[in-house]
């Protein structure tokens, strides 16, 4: 649905931005209108292989550009159904190219090629700054600086004040750190509690994950699934490592031997600066912290090179006044769970190391993928003087 979703939201997008903008005054008139940009390059995640694959692809399409869809190695059957669907609708030929392939050899190539003028990427930091980086460097024959949207990732924390409903805020906790095995860019993986009731959330968040239900992904029951494959299962499991050294353990649910599981995890009594309270993790792992109060809580949140998501729990309205003004993330939740956004409801995006270029979903995404010019005609004279033999 929000697939479907973006394909309706940017078509009414690209119809607003048509008709462009009249800023005439007497005597002249001044045209602010935008054209396609070029040939768009879309990198898309595995980890929505339709929404955000439909979702950057359409955009670039609607905008008028010529578009390259390159997916994750992970993905690349989905995406070809994508493709197949585009091409049914009705999108002329040539316009687009579905282009699997590897990233370090097919992306890569296509980034610095000079004939492509934007790049819209979903995945990780490591990648997004190796593409942000190769798209600066002006080719041979290139005449033009090449547009880079980039979303990376987050590593995103929830503040739970004095004052929250904790059974609501241990339900939301659970639900964005553990739903879909932690591998979402907005998953809960940090978790601020102030220190009057940090005991008490810890104990009733370890036991709501140990009721989690762990199993094939098909499975009506199965509330945790595995990772997307043995890379990343190994890759979570070196940082589970990592945090047993610097912290402990207040959770570590067992997993099936074979696939590519691993339990929810929770990490207590762990320093802010620690490892695992600062990288980007991607699975079902999530650090707790205590806070002495609330400007410290903010303070640890915005300790790290993100600034995707976050979220508050508190019936403290000074604390909500002040999280909104402070709380450095693109998207901010105040008493619910930290994933999940909706088209235009709650436009996607970060800032900091989290990604570059506008939120997903909103008023201003559509502009990424165009050129704006202004037209101004001095049309103070005296009738016209055509040119013989012209109409």
């Amino acid at each position: 649905s929000e697939a479907i979703d973006f394909c309706h939201y940017y078509a009414s997008e690209m119809e607003r931005l048509s008709d462009g903008y009249n800023y005439d005054i007497a005597g002249e008139t001044n045209r602010y209108v935008y054209q396609p940009r070029g040939i768009a390059l879309v990198i898309s995640p595995w980890n929505f292989p339709i929404a955000i694959t439909t979702g950057m692809t359409v955009a670039a399409l609607v905008a008028g550009n010529c578009t390259l869809l390159k997916p994750a190695e992970n993905s690349s059957v989905i995406a070809a159904k994508i493709a197949e669907i585009l091409v049914e609708a009705g999108i002329p030929k040539g316009v687009f190219q579905f282009v699997p392939g590897k990233g370090s050899t097919v992306g890569a190539h296509m980034v610095k090629h000079p004939d492509v003028h934007l790049i819209a990427f979903t995945g990780s930091q490591e990648v997004g700054c190796r593409i942000y980086a190769d798209a600066a460097i002006v080719q041979p024959g290139q005449k033009h600086l090449k547009r880079v949207i980039a979303e990376m990732g987050g590593k995103n924390g929830i503040i739970v004040d004095e004052s929250a409903d904790l059974d609501q805020a241990v339900a939301g906790v659970v639900k964005s750190a553990f739903g879909y095995s932690g591998q979402k860019c907005s998953a809960c993986s940090r978790v601020i509690v102030l220190e009057p009731v940090h005991d008490n959330f810890l104990k009733r968040l370890v036991e709501a994950t140990r009721s989690l239900n762990i199993g094939p992904a098909e499975a009506p029951s199965t509330q945790v699934g595995p990772v997307i494959d043995a890379t990343a299962r190994d890759r979570i499991r070196e940082y589970l490592d990592k945090g047993r050294q610097e912290a402990n353990v207040a959770l570590e649910m067992p997993a099936p031997d074979t696939g590519y599981f691993i339990g929810p995890v929770i990490f207590k009594d762990i320093s802010p600066n620690a490892t695992i309270a600062q990288e980007e993790i991607f699975g079902p792992v999530v650090a707790v912290m205590a806070a002495k109060n609330f400007q410290e809580a903010l303070d640890i949140a915005n300790s790290t090179n993100y600034a995707l998501t976050g979220g508050l729990y508190s019936r403290t309205p000074s604390h909500i006044e002040q999280a909104s003004g402070e709380f450095d993330v693109g998207n901010l939740y105040i008493n619910r769970n930290i994933t999940g956004s909706i088209v235009l409801r709650q436009p996607f995006g970060g800032f900091k190391m989290s990604g570059v270029g506008s939120k997903a979903g909103g008023p201003d995404y559509l502009v990424q993928f165009l050129e704006p010019r202004t037209i101004t005609e001095n049309i103070q004279r005296q009738g016209f003087a055509p040119i013989e033999g012209m109409e």
